[in-house]
């Protein structure tokens, strides 16, 4: 059967009684992608499964590959749909390919420092804050990925930049921005050890995000993913080297949860 006939079977069997709506809702979950070309398949129900949409990894992929991903992401996703997203994002975006993309694909925002290309965004706004931490400057590029995907996905964020251990005054000078967030996420690069003394001051979920900053023995962000694997403080969660995009996903997919059960 191809898929617009599984689809019409099923909502006969829901009109029949013979399936309920929640169950045809699980089927449906699980069902739709899109071709594109020869070079890629858009799954359109991945908000349905997960919670968010798929989201386009921006390198080693074409001009015209992005642009015809995106275009096919955005006419399956209009701002009026209650069970699609309009929300279409790519990362790992440089200036150049940005501003490439801008050209092709009307009303296409582009954050530079995040690297991340964007149309529209979730429309769910969900109780509760993220706050975000960068250890230094050099840092950022991660740091606003995470923010910058957190709240195209809905959630609101507090910003702390450059507050490393090596003058851990100033994180000590703003506790109150580490108490007023439900979620953390932490990164950082050399050695890594600001989600540790991060996480010994507060109550709530710690993401570590380490980065490839650093000198060579910190061997490209392998130092700072140890330590953090390491850390003798409770309540450490730790995502890949670089994956600000991850840690983000995983404190909305934490936030998204205490919001259903509270509901």
């Amino acid at each position: 059967m191809t898929e617009p006939e599984i689809i019409a079977a099923l909502l006969k069997a829901v009109a029949q009684g013979e399936v309920s709506p929640e169950q045809a809702l699980g089927q449906l979950k699980d069902l739709s992608y899109e071709t594109v070309g020869d070079f890629a398949k858009i799954d359109h129900h991945r908000q349905l499964r997960t919670g968010f949409p798929e989201v386009i990894w921006g390198e080693g992929k074409t001009i015209e590959q992005l642009i015809e991903i995106m275009q096919t992401m955005s006419k399956r996703s209009p701002e009026g749909s209650a069970t699609r997203s309009p929300l279409v994002m790519a990362t790992r975006i440089n200036t150049t390919v940005a501003e490439q993309l801008q050209a092709e694909v009307e009303g296409l925002r582009y954050y530079p420092i995040a690297r991340i290309c964007a149309l529209g965004r979730l429309k769910t706004k969900y109780k509760g804050k993220i706050g975000i931490l960068s250890a230094g400057t050099a840092d950022l590029p991660v740091a606003e990925e995470a923010a910058v995907t957190a709240e195209l996905c809905g959630f609101t964020t507090l910003r702390l930049w450059d507050v490393g251990v090596s003058g851990i005054h100033r994180l000590l000078s703003h506790r109150h921005i580490l108490q007023a967030a439900d979620v953390l996420i932490v990164v950082a690069g050399m050695e890594g050890a600001l989600p540790s003394v991060v996480a010994g001051l507060v109550d709530c979920p710690v993401i570590g995000v380490p980065t490839s900053i650093g000198y060579g023995a910190s061997f490209a962000g392998v130092a700072p993913l140890l330590t953090m694997l390491n850390s003798c403080a409770a309540g450490v969660g730790v995502v890949n080297i670089d994956n600000g995009f991850g840690g983000a996903i995983l404190a909305g997919q934490i936030l998204r949860r205490v919001n259903q059960l509270s509901d």
